[in-house]
């Protein structure tokens, strides 16, 4: 449970999914930002206002799963590392996750990698298909991993 000991269980994670028919659609983000915080980046972030703060900046980030084109703008932009964007439609029996990595060495595009569930722990081996890693991204680069589609919910970072 979040609140006790940091990892988001799936009942927590349940309501900031897209709905299957947004899956079929191809790449969205899932916020799994699920705390009252002064925050917003994420707001400014988006090119299609798909997120919004209901109640101000203390507030969860809702996001508009039907607006979101799954651009990425996001990830980098949250300092909590707490946004990811999925693409089910990857192919077929894949998706892959794109994730923040704060870490050095940053991956390459093409290098297998340790993907890792919420707590740490290892799910198993991945292929690094995309790396983004521009300056105006401050060190945060964006890596999106092809994983089983079984696991998209499950991994959220990776070890190099």
């Amino acid at each position: 449970m979040l609140k006790n000991d940091g990892i988001i269980t799936p009942e927590e994670l349940a309501p900031v999914l897209p709905p299957p028919a947004r899956l079929e659609k191809g790449p969205v983000a899932i916020i799994e930002c699920l705390q009252d915080i002064p925050c917003d980046p994420c707001v400014s972030a988006c090119p299609t206002k798909a997120i919004k703060m209901k109640e101000g900046i203390t507030d969860k980030p809702l996001l508009d799963f039907e607006a979101c084109t799954g651009c990425g703008l996001c990830i980098a932009k949250c300092p909590g590392l707490a946004i990811f964007v999925i693409n089910m439609k990857h192919t077929p029996g894949m998706a892959t996750v794109s994730m923040s990595h704060e870490l050095l060495p940053v991956p390459e595009k093409g290098q297998e990698v340790t993907a890792l569930d919420r707590a740490g722990k290892v799910v198993g081996k991945v292929k690094v298909v995309r790396v983004i890693n521009p300056p105006a991204y401050d060190r945060t680069a964006v890596v999106t991993v092809e994983v089983p589609a079984a696991q998209v919910n499950n991994i959220r970072a990776i070890r190099v």
